[in-house]
């Protein structure tokens, strides 16, 4: 299960998806928006994104993890839209036979995320209007590369 959610995630829709009676070892994380970045006060975050592609490099991403470890299933949810301070943003379900070999998996799929799936996130506060992070940016003040605005 790979979805972009307009509306609030599901962990248990997550670990759901992810379940399987082979797995030892399930793990869940959830990153959630915080009211500090950069010592700075955030009020709001938006993320943005390039849904076709967004979707298929989810996809990516989770191949690739189970191409390195022994993964059953995966499940990533990741928010799109305007986010207030303590919504989740992403979450991530990975299980594996074994503990180990889930925490790996997942750590793993949540950086990659991180670095190639072309999600853009906004932070709205104390600092003005700061696009951070996202695989390719102009600068931290204009739109992200590829998006509208």
């Amino acid at each position: 299960m790979i979805e972009l959610c307009w509306g609030p995630l599901s962990t248990d829709k997550c670990i759901a998806a992810a379940r399987r009676p082979g797995a030892g070892g399930m793990v869940v994380f959830v990153g959630s928006v915080r009211d500090i970045s950069d010592g700075k006060q955030v009020d709001f975050l938006e993320y943005e994104a390039y849904e076709p592609m967004a979707l298929q490099k989810l996809n990516e991403v989770a191949a690739e993890a189970k191409a390195r470890w022994p993964v059953l299933a995966i499940a990533i949810q990741h928010r799109v839209g305007r986010l207030e301070i303590g919504d989740d943003a992403v979450i991530v379900a990975v299980s594996c036979p074994h503990r180990a070999e889930s925490f790996e998996a997942c750590h793993y799929v949540i950086d990659r995320l991180k670095e190639v799936v072309p999600i853009w996130k906004k932070e709205h506060g104390e600092g003005g209007q700061v696009w951070v992070g996202g695989p390719t940016i102009d600068d931290q003040n204009s739109s992200p590369a590829g998006s509208p605005g």
